[in-house]
């Protein structure tokens, strides 16, 4: 996730693209840079760090002029660098773009035999490339667009400056969110509202398939086939925080639905539906010392720690290789059987958990092939991690309590034992593409889970009141219930206990009573008919029931109390499906509760010290 800001009219540009930079750096946090259109030359300043690193480069003579863009980025292709870092020029056309070109390689190849060179890794400069390929071969600026936007496969939101066109700003949309504000005598772009809302309040959102052409008298639109499109402006009546918020309540609101776009940006460019395959280009594994592994050992905390029980049962029976799940403050501690043939995978979110590092450490110095699976470029986990990291694509996380870091971090994993049993053999293609195809599905059924907001809201204001809840899963659901009542303790601070549903008769069966309510989780896998016994347990106690289940069964309707419904996926994918509800649940109670959602008390968003 990175941030993109826009600007042409009669002020100084520097300074508004900062400040625009400045609001959007939550979404991007390796690089920056702008580029400013002065006397018909465009000047471009870039540098690897925050938009303070930026500014200290420019040393108080920026560029002049008035027309320009901003970029603050988070790296999906190639790593953080100066020459990395956005705007990328090819010839007399600027580029800054979010998102992800999946055919970049292909079109990469054939302009470099075509006699262009390239000076990055991103994919971004294939954009660039491309466009200005096509003015050299006599295209207008405008048609160079059309005809890129009709090549490229995957998602951008993008501005384009040209000095041959010096009063112009273009953009151009698909698949990411790209906004155009409506000012006197100038006009905006932004990835997010909050850069620009300093300056307007007439907000036009662009749609997918659609190009922007701004100029100090206007804007027009036309998609991608030059058709005239019209828009109409939107009057935000938001204040600037509530705008970085998007309008939620919260961060964590926010985060919560930002999870389909989060899931599908993790995988996406990952997978091929065609072949089966996965394409992990930041580990370092061979094939060899793939075949080699005769045990995966996953260290985490927390949150992380929970996702890494997921991918427990998925790196086991995709790619089937033993596989164990240790916290990383207890690992650390005791003296672990670790041998060269041992893969360590350690999970964290921000790459910074101090005792997760210190695992990996001992891990690595025992002798284990280590890898990570974190969220934030270049932290310390990732650059201990000696054969590569899995970067998961959720962009940054401000509320406190994780939640698109637990489900990107499951969709990762299940990644992994797609990318290992292709390379042990574990699954044929057939096999392994129905799975990628049960993934590509994955974001609009989370989209489906989140619809029942509304009825959570409901019975978060029935069940606020109540000081205790136990949650039961079995299998691969157990995780999940354990993230559940995790979430609920983080931010509601309700007491809240997880089990599996096999050990309720092994103790927190005397718990039971008209006072607890009771979560369960049911999925249609081989433990469905022990789960209803368990349910029958609790009923006949007097216990409270809401089911949270992606199988309508008539037998469920009449034991609960409360009933939630999710989409099926396979036995893996569900375990996502059924977190988002979950969460729901848990920020619903604490916002009823008066809690201070986003930084609950005793909690920090990274423990960094033991």
């Amino acid at each position: 996730m990175c941030g993109i800001v826009g600007y042409v009219g009669s002020s100084p540009a520097y300074a508004i693209l900062i400040d625009g930079l400045k609001r959007l750096e939550y979404r991007g946090y390796d690089s920056t840079g702008i580029a400013v259109m002065d006397s018909g030359r465009i000047e471009i300043a870039r540098a690897k760090g925050k938009i303070r690193d930026l500014e200290a480069m420019v040393k108080g003579v920026p560029p002049a002029g008035t027309v320009g863009v901003g970029h603050t980025r988070w790296a999906t292709h190639g790593r953080p660098s100066e020459t990395n870092a956005h705007p990328h020029r090819a010839g007399r056309t600027v580029v800054v773009h979010n998102g992800i070109i999946e055919n970049y390689s292909s079109i990469k190849k054939t302009l470099i035999e075509a006699g262009r060179t390239f000076t990055s890794e991103t994919d971004t400069e294939v954009i660039a490339q491309l466009i200005d390929k096509h003015m050299d071969d006599g295209m207008t600026p405008i048609d160079a667009i059309r005809a890129a936007c009709r090549e490229i496969k995957g998602s951008f939101a993008t501005g384009v400056l040209f000095e041959n066109d010096p009063a112009t700003l273009y953009a151009m949309r698909n698949e990411c969110p790209l906004v155009v504000g409506l000012g006197q005598g100038e006009n905006f772009i932004a990835s997010d509202i909050p850069a620009i809302l300093n300056h307007t309040r007439q907000m036009i959102f662009m749609n997918d398939g659609e190009i922007a052409i701004l100029r100090t008298d206007g804007v027009t639109f036309m998609d991608f086939d030059g058709n005239p499109v019209k828009k109409t402006p939107r009057l935000m009546d938001l204040n600037p925080v509530m705008a970085e918020k998007g309008g939620y309540k919260h961060f964590m609101l926010k985060e919560i639905y930002e999870q389909p776009r989060a899931v599908t940006d993790t995988f996406r460019g990952r997978i091929s539906p065609e072949t089966g395959e996965v394409f992990l280009d930041g580990l370092l594994l061979s094939d060899e010392e793939v075949r080699r592994i005769k045990r995966v050992l996953i260290i985490a905390c927390g949150t992380s720690y929970h996702a890494g029980l997921v991918g427990r049962r998925i790196l086991e029976e995709l790619a089937r290789i033993p596989t164990e799940v240790d916290l990383a403050s207890e690992f650390r501690y005791r003296n672990p059987i670790v041998g060269e043939d041992t893969l360590l995978v350690s999970i964290s979110q921000s790459g910074e958990t101090a005792d997760t590092i210190a695992a990996t450490h001992e891990g690595a110095r025992r002798g284990a092939m280590v890898i990570s699976i974190c969220n934030v470029i270049e932290s310390s986990l990732a650059r201990c991690s000696d054969r590569g990291v899995i970067y998961t694509h959720a962009g940054p996380e401000i509320g406190v309590a994780s939640t698109k870091a637990f489900t990107t971090q499951i969709t990762t994993l299940y990644l992994l034992g797609l990318y290992l049993a292709e390379r042990r053999g574990t699954l044929d293609v057939e096999a392994r593409k129905q799975f990628i195809g049960d993934l590509m599905r994955l974001p609009g059924m989370m989209e489906k889970a989140l619809e029942t907001s509304k009825k959570l809201e409901r019975m978060a204001r029935a069940y606020e009141k109540y000081t205790s809840f136990l949650y039961l899963a079995r299998g691969i659901n157990t995780a999940i219930a354990y993230e559940g009542a995790l979430k609920l303790k983080e931010i509601s601070y309700i007491h809240a206990e997880a089990y599996p549903g096999g050990e309720m008769k092994h103790g927190p069966i005397a718990l039971i009573s008209e006072e607890m309510p009771v979560v369960v989780l049911l999925s249609g896998d081989r433990v469905y008919e022990k789960m209803l016994s368990n349910m029958e347990e609790v009923r006949s106690r007097d216990g409270m029931l809401l089911v949270f289940t992606a199988v309508e069964d008539p037998m469920v309707e009449d034991m609960a109390d409360e009933v939630v419904y999710v989409p099926m996926n396979n036995e893996y994918l569900t375990t996502i499906v059924l977190t988002l509800p979950l969460q729901l649940l848990a920020y619903h109670i604490a916002d009823f509760k008066g809690t201070d959602v986003d930084q609950p008390r005793n909690l920090a968003k990274s423990v960094t010290v033991e």
